[in-house]
């Protein structure tokens, strides 16, 4: 490994661990401070912090299975993304430091999520948005999520970002990387 890679998986390190122990604290107080099901109103008809378990994946996905398949599913479908997400990082060249750092909130949210599905069987949920300007009762309101989640969206919009506007080259030599 070369000394500039070594920055690049400091940059990996450092972006997941403060994501993961920002997602932990916040879920660790809101199970420490707040019941299940409570719900504070932050902003009325816009923002609750909202106290909920999700034992299933994005809007509830598989929450009605037993936990052994949730587990088995969950656990499984997590470390080989993990693998992909770490994959795409080493190999995303230097030229693209805001993807980078896309994949590394990524990696960190999934890690975030992940400790609480072995931890606790479920994900902890808490931030609650209502968005009562949009009639469609489908999204109104939005499925409660956590610091972890809007991690991953915001790095998932940034690797979409890339791919759609950047066209990331298809094949990279050693020095570039």
């Amino acid at each position: 490994m070369r000394i500039e890679d070594k920055g690049k998986y400091i940059k990996l390190a450092v972006i997941s661990s403060v994501l993961v122990a920002v997602d932990q604290i916040t879920k660790y107080l809101v199970d420490s401070k707040m019941s299940l099901y409570e719900s504070i109103t932050i902003i009325p008809i816009f923002f609750n912090i909202t106290y909920l378990h999700n034992p299933g994946g994005a809007f509830g996905f598989l929450a009605e299975q037993s936990q052994l398949t949730r587990a088995i599913m969950f656990l499984f479908v997590s470390s080989i993304a993990l693998c992909f997400i770490f994959y795409f990082y080493i190999n995303t060249p230097k030229s693209h430091p805001i993807l980078s750092f896309g994949l590394a909130m990524i990696f960190g949210g999934a890690l975030g999520n992940l400790v609480d599905r072995i931890r606790l069987g479920y994900v902890i949920d808490f931030l609650d948005f209502s968005i009562p300007l949009i009639p469609l009762k489908l999204f109104n309101p939005w499925p409660a999520f956590n610091i972890a989640d809007s991690a991953i969206t915001i790095g998932m919009s940034i690797f979409v970002f890339h791919i759609i506007l950047k066209k990331m080259p298809d094949e990279l030599t050693s020095d570039e990387r």
